[in-house]
């Protein structure tokens, strides 16, 4: 899971930054944004220690910020701090338990991702709720009807791909079983993000 997630963001990412008119690449990419989500929701769900996994995901949303910026030429916040900030209105939903609180945890949470321009902003803190929360077949609709919004709202038509790997976690658990079994070590995980984004970056002023 985690090597496909790289492997397909990285093609995502030498798309935009050296082919921006091929839509191939971008394509290929959307399938990496769900396979982070759902690594969310796991890690959130698992970990013994928030407050570290918290810190962690923050360092690397940090050490990712310039090269960022610098790759896709833009102010915005970075992935990793969309899902920093989704990891935390998670904690915060655990805490609250009358519905009207979590709706407006949530509707606050995605005003200030549109507004700050969090990378997929909303869009990336609806989609792990829906992994939080969604089951396995309500899963894949939710995440249709994401799309459907997105597509009609912003002409998000490229993120229709994105449903593939939501479709493989509903229902191929017993290949996604195996995906999950064949771990990378931890440092390439939590390296990959800044480390190909500033690698990009090099690739990038050299050869103009």
């Amino acid at each position: 899971m985690q090597l496909i997630a790289m492997l397909t963001m990285l093609i995502d990412h030498v798309g935009l930054i050296f082919f921006p008119g091929e839509m191939g690449w971008r394509i290929i990419g959307r399938i990496a944004f769900p396979i982070y989500a759902y690594a969310l929701v796991q890690g959130h769900v698992h970990t013994s220690n928030y407050r570290r996994y918290a810190v962690r995901l923050g360092i690397i949303a940090l050490l990712s910020q310039v090269p960022y910026q610098l790759a896709f030429n833009t102010t915005g916040l970075n992935v990793v701090a969309t899902l920093l900030v989704s990891s935390l209105v998670l904690r915060l939903l655990e805490k609250v338990k009358h519905s009207v609180g979590s709706g407006i945890i949530v509707v606050v949470a995605c005003v200030l991702m549109e507004v700050v321009s969090f990378d997929y902003g909303a869009y990336g803190l609806l989609l792990v709720l829906i992994f939080r929360y969604g089951g396995a077949a309500s899963m894949v609709l939710m995440h249709m009807l994401l799309n459907i919004v997105y597509l009609f709202a912003f002409g998000w038509i490229v993120q229709l791909a994105s449903i593939i790997p939501t479709m493989v976690i509903a229902y191929g658990p017993q290949v996604w079983r195996r995906l999950e079994n064949w771990r990378l070590p931890r440092w390439v995980w939590r390296s990959f993000y800044p480390l190909h984004l500033a690698v990009l970056v090099i690739l990038a002023y050299t050869l103009r």
